[in-house]
């Protein structure tokens, strides 16, 4: 095994001094990276400055309430389709989707990554992946987790769309 070397003070001025000083001798073509789309967890859509800060401490009541607690997946897909739709419908703008934390997985459980990733809650990781196909896509301007006055990491605030008239 080799020993790591030591740089002195002196040799680190030295080498950022002339390393300071040269430049490339060919410019490097400038390459545009595509631009990410960001999901809807990450970007405003649609909220200001002051409600999305509102939003995040936990001021703003949400005007109606769907849990989920209990549900099958399929079930939970249509009764959250259904309940967003009609949220929607009635000019409501924002939700609480109640999902739950899941269970923690089991300390003697053998290690397997699919059974550790559904005992930490099948419902908590599937609504946000719903939230973002296109069928609810078109209605909802926002998701984020909800403060823990309204459940916390159990629960979603889903900030929707204005309805066009």
């Amino acid at each position: 095994m080799r020993k790591k070397r030591i740089v002195t003070a002196e040799e680190r001025a030295l080498f950022e001094e002339k390393f300071k000083e040269t430049r490339p001798l060919i410019a490097e073509p400038k390459i545009d990276a595509p631009a990410k789309t960001p999901s809807k967890q990450d970007k405003s859509g649609g909220l200001d400055g002051n409600t999305s800060e509102r939003l995040r401490r936990g001021l703003i009541e949400p005007q109606a309430k769907l849990d989920l607690h209990g549900l099958t997946e399929a079930a939970a897909y249509h009764a959250l389709t259904a309940f967003l739709r009609g949220a929607h419908m009635r000019g409501i703008r924002l939700v609480l989707v109640v999902t739950g934390k899941g269970k923690p997985p089991e300390p003697d459980a053998p290690f397997d990554l699919e059974l550790n990733a559904r005992s930490r809650g099948v419902l908590k990781s599937a609504v946000p992946r719903w939230l973002d196909e296109p069928a609810l896509a078109s209605i909802v301007a926002v998701v984020r987790a909800a403060h823990r006055s309204h459940g916390g990491a159990g629960a979603l605030y889903v900030y929707l769309r204005k309805r066009s008239r």
